[in-house]
């Protein structure tokens, strides 16, 4: 095998590769080997055909696509790997000689990773990020407990309520015709709640259990049924139960119920600590985040196009897995969204964009600061994910193929060096 390059335009590079007479003849009788019995020749077994035979009957070229498909692949991986190149996609190959007895010689465009420019990244200037814990923050924290403990208590001596909750049977009529969906009985719904169209919910109140009200209402222009869109509608309403919610006392004993604390002040304390913790952790990837949004300002790259369409291809792979978590699949979304996946494509564009700009940005200012991913690094990574996946290190790895420690190599190398940008920035 022989390989020249013989042009770097951009990211594009062609190499000119020659695979010996004596390999591809090696290719073509493997073809021959794996194909013969496809072959039905009168005069002879059916795969028991001379291959001399079928290419008489069938072309001398009968077997080179599936030689071409053996043998290129192997001398294409050389030649990138002679030039020391990353390709980025599937090459572009084109056969320029090929003749039974000679060398077979292609051509081969190569799409290569390209190279961030990037100067001046320490001490880039970052608006600071902070979230402070009030005492308002800590009281609707203590509310939220509150409901979640709350009970609902029949109520048959008063009218309904803002926030009660009512049990009602209706029918919805546009003029004299009762329309399909409008119909329910035994419903559930809190007073407030916007579950309903506007202005239904309001007009409940004030009626009481065995009422039967006269429910005036317009649907919005953009409903869903476009039959019923912009039209007035009339309901007839019984109230049937009416519900509210009764919350505990907030005292030392709700603490207790609720918590493994004795006194309302240490649930207090708690939940202060967990919020400040949370207040915390979001300011940090928001500053992080910032970070990145000033190197992306920065960095100067040219970015294939092919590589952009991997990159949107992969999060679309990663979206159809997200589907099918929640019992969808990316035909049935593409359906329910009225779209296509060329419109899908085009939305993720500028993100893919993006995602490739700040990793080949992060990669140069890695490459350039030295900073390097070792063996504790990696194991500490790995006791992380074994303690999230409820195993041990010992068998995640057994599970693991070698590029998934590449990848998680590269994952703790990325944050290593978005924390290098995080410390040297000037924050303020």
């Amino acid at each position: 095998m022989a390989s020249t390059m013989i042009k770097k335009e951009g990211n594009d590079v062609t190499l000119q590769i020659t695979v010996s007479a004596e390999s591809f003849e090696n290719a073509v009788q493997k073809s021959y080997l794996k194909n013969r019995k496809r072959f039905n020749i009168p005069g002879f077994r059916k795969g028991k055909t001379p291959r001399k035979v079928i290419e008489m009957q069938y072309g001398e070229g009968v077997f080179y696509e599936d030689a071409i498909n053996m043998a290129l692949p192997i001398e294409y991986d050389k030649a990138v790997e002679e030039y020391n190149l990353d390709p980025v996609a599937r090459p572009e190959i084109d056969i320029e000689e090929i003749e039974k007895g000679k060398d077979v010689v292609f051509t081969a465009i190569v799409t290569v990773k390209p190279e961030a420019a990037i100067e001046d990244y320490k001490g880039i200037e970052v608006e600071k990020i902070e979230y402070n814990v009030t005492d308002e923050d800590v009281d609707s924290e203590i509310e939220k407990m509150r409901d979640m403990n709350s009970r609902l208590v029949n109520v048959d001596d008063r009218a309904v309520q803002d926030e009660d909750e009512v049990i009602i049977d209706y029918k919805g009529f546009v003029g004299d015709e009762q329309f399909e969906g409008g119909t329910a009985e035994n419903q559930s719904l809190v007073i407030g709640s916007g579950k309903f169209i506007p202005g239904f919910e309001k007009q409940l109140i004030g009626s009481n259990i065995g009422d039967e009200v006269e429910v005036k209402v317009t649907f919005p222009k953009e409903y869903q049924a476009e039959n019923l869109a912009g039209k007035d509608a009339v309901f007839t309403v019984n109230v049937k139960e009416i519900k509210f919610k009764e919350l505990p006392e907030l005292d030392d004993e709700f603490a207790k119920d609720v918590s493994e604390f004795d006194t309302l002040a240490e649930l207090k304390d708690d939940a202060r600590n967990k919020l400040e913790e949370s207040a915390k952790d979001k300011a940090e990837k928001e500053q992080r985040d910032k970070v990145i949004d000033r190197i992306l300002e920065m960095v100067i790259v040219d970015i294939p196009e092919a590589m952009v369409d991997t990159e949107i291809d992969n999060m679309i792979r990663d979206f159809d897995f997200q589907l099918r978590y929640q019992g969808l699949d990316l035909e049935k979304y593409l359906e329910f969204t009225s779209s296509k996946i060329e419109d899908l494509r085009k939305q993720m564009k500028d993100d893919a964009y993006n995602r490739i700009k700040s990793s080949l940005a992060l990669e140069s200012i890695g490459e350039k600061e030295n900073i390097e991913v070792s063996d504790e690094d990696l194991n500490q990574e790995l006791e992380k994910m074994a303690e999230s996946h409820k195993t041990t290190v010992e068998k995640l790895k057994e599970s693991f193929k070698d590029e998934n420690f590449g990848y998680i190599r590269n994952t703790i190398k990325v944050r290593k060096t978005i924390d290098f940008l995080v410390k040297n920035a000037n924050i303020a």
